[in-house]
């Protein structure tokens, strides 16, 4: 169903949701709280303690999302956010302004279903933007990287083929890829496919280590689904099909943790730090959460805290996330609800309460 442009009854409905969590703070009401009743694409509830409010305004023109939205990337210096849907003839990369304003759209037939999205270089003169492709054909089961503009770069793996060689590299439906600052990569293969890895990868892309076994036991992985990498070397895997985030040395590959307890309803699909780096953000795409954990000190994992939840309403299905570095707005993609929404730290004084 296409949406018209946002007017005055969104302005509205935008100032009265700001006007709810501000009062939450002022009076210090941080149990449940009324859910924001905005029609089904907007409402949420704030859950524990605010952290972050729905900005209406953005993109300011919703209709252009005409497939499923799986995947959002942030350049925060460009001011720039990429949404990756997927469907039959539809641009499948959408390029807005962190404004709202639409900017371009990528019209390329070089990506067939695309599933993760990671901008990277965002700080250097030729930032680039990796994407995962789940599809089938002969563009699927690889990872690609692009120019800003849309011109494929570089492809690793091998296009169109399957597998779970490493030399050549292969994938099965690999999820997402987070590339460091150095320049090297960590995979989550894949989406459900017949591979369950994390693969780091050097600056000149050879295998340094690698997790590659499906079970429930330390170190093995059921549908490893999203990857980042906090400031510490500590790398936080999604596993999906586990119900749980594994906790791994980005040096040696060395396993250091779980974390289980806050996933016993549904399972963890992406994982994003914010940029304070207080909060691990998480979705749970079945139960339409986006749950903000407490990041553990250096030296410790422990046990999963969540300080506060966003509950969207249902059949929204967030998927995947991406956080401004330099605001600390959060992006979030929906399959069910086919958009990308944006939501802002809030608090008295901005940034982060």
């Amino acid at each position: 169903m296409l949406m018209k442009k946002r007017g005055h009854t969104c302005l509205l409905a935008s100032s009265m949701a700001s006007l709810v969590v501000l009062m939450m703070v002022l009076y210090g009401t941080i149990g449940s709280q009324q859910p924001v009743s905005l029609g089904f694409r907007h409402d949420y509830q704030l859950l524990g303690r605010p952290l972050y409010k729905l900005d209406l305004s953005w993109p300011k023109y919703p209709e252009l999302f005409t497939g499923e939205v799986f995947a959002v990337a942030v350049n925060q210096y460009a001011g720039v956010v990429y949404v990756a849907q997927r469907g039959n003839n539809v641009p499948k990369v959408l390029v807005f302004s962190t404004d709202g304003d639409f900017l371009m759209s990528w019209n390329t037939t070089t990506l067939e279903m695309p599933h993760g999205m990671f901008l990277a270089d965002a700080a250097s003169s030729n930032p680039t933007v990796w994407i995962t492709d789940v599809g089938s054909g002969p563009y699927g089961h690889c990872i690609k990287q692009y120019s800003p503009s849309g011109k494929l770069l570089q492809v690793l793996g091998t296009p169109g083929k399957a597998g779970s060689g490493l030399n050549p590299l292969q994938f099965h439906q690999p999820a997402e890829i987070y590339v460091h600052d150095s320049g090297e990569m960590y995979i989550v293969d894949g989406d459900g496919g017949m591979n369950n890895r994390l693969i780091k990868l050097s600056k000149e892309q050879e295998i340094l280590w690698i997790h590659g076994e499906k079970g429930q036991s330390i170190a093995q992985f059921y549908i490893p689904h999203s990857v980042t990498v906090d400031s510490v070397q500590r790398v936080w895997v999604a596993d999906r099909g586990n119900k749980r985030i594994q906790v791994f040395n980005s040096v040696t590959g060395d396993w250091l943790g779980t974390w289980g307890s806050c996933f016993t309803e549904d399972a963890p699909y992406s994982v994003r730090l914010t940029p304070d780096k207080k909060y691990f953000v998480v979705v749970q795409l079945n139960t339409n959460q986006i749950s903000l954990l407490e990041a553990p000190q250096v030296g410790l994992i422990g046990q999963c805290t969540v300080v506060s939840v966003i509950q969207l309403a249902d059949e929204v299905k967030p998927h995947l996330v991406d956080l401004d570095l330099k605001t600390g707005a959060l992006y979030v993609a929906e399959i069910g609800a086919q958009q990308a929404q944006k939501f802002t730290p809030f608090s008295l004084g901005g940034g982060f309460p």
